[in-house]
């Protein structure tokens, strides 16, 4: 799972169970790696994303000039392989008993299945073409459906939430659609708004007189 040598250094066999925890969790998806701040050397690496090894430079930089208000965690931040993997990586600074750095450790996650789910999704989501409605003209109950469901989308209320002047809009479009001049419509159109027949005639006539009202 990686190269570490937990028998001599305190600081590994201190560290060493919670960066396997880590790796195990998140492989083969993490590099978790623990580094020696005084020395700037690895002192363990679980699931190496690169040739790198324990002993191999850490090349860190200056902890000093590290921003304090972070208090010891700094990230997550971007870094990218030289493969063009990108890693979404955070640090810690392990302090001992007296407030001193005693490591520290990067934790490197792979984003690549994370870009690559999200695209799919994404795909899913993605603008569609006109129906083809020489396909639909025959099938007046997909009519229904489709008719509510956008008045439904228009509006952002769910079929159950739609008032009086809302139902009767939805009306008049699957009258205008020649709906109800299929014979038994009444109930399917009711289904769909969850109303009851008794309500679909009633709000149809309305519709009507107000339609041909002066």
């Amino acid at each position: 799972m990686g190269d570490v040598e937990t028998g001599q250094d305190p600081r590994v066999r201190t560290w060493a169970p919670v960066c396997q925890a880590v790796g195990l969790l998140l492989g083969p998806y993490a590099e978790v790696v623990l580094h020696d701040p005084d020395t700037d050397r690895v002192l363990g690496i679980w699931n190496p994303m690169t040739a790198r090894k324990r002993g191999d430079p850490s090349l860190l930089g200056e902890l000093d000039a590290l921003d304090p208000s972070a208090q010891d965690v700094y990230g997550p931040y971007e870094k990218v392989l030289a493969d063009g993997r990108r890693l979404s990586s955070v640090s810690a600074v392990l302090r001992d008993e007296h407030g001193a750095p005693s490591a520290v450790l990067c934790i490197n996650l792979d984003r690549t299945p994370l870009e690559e789910a999200a695209a799919v999704l994404s795909g899913f989501a993605a603008p569609t073409v006109q129906r083809p409605e020489p396909l639909f003209e025959q099938d007046w109950t997909e009519r229904v459906q489709h008719v509510v469901g956008g008045y439904v989308r228009e509006s952002g209320r769910p079929v159950e939430r739609l008032g009086r002047e809302d139902r009767l809009a939805v009306i008049g479009r699957l009258d205008e659609a020649g709906v109800f001049a299929v014979r038994r419509a009444a109930p399917v159109v009711a289904g769909a708004l969850k109303a009851s027949r008794s309500t679909v005639y009633a709000l149809l006539a309305e519709h009507r007189d107000r339609r041909t009202a002066p």
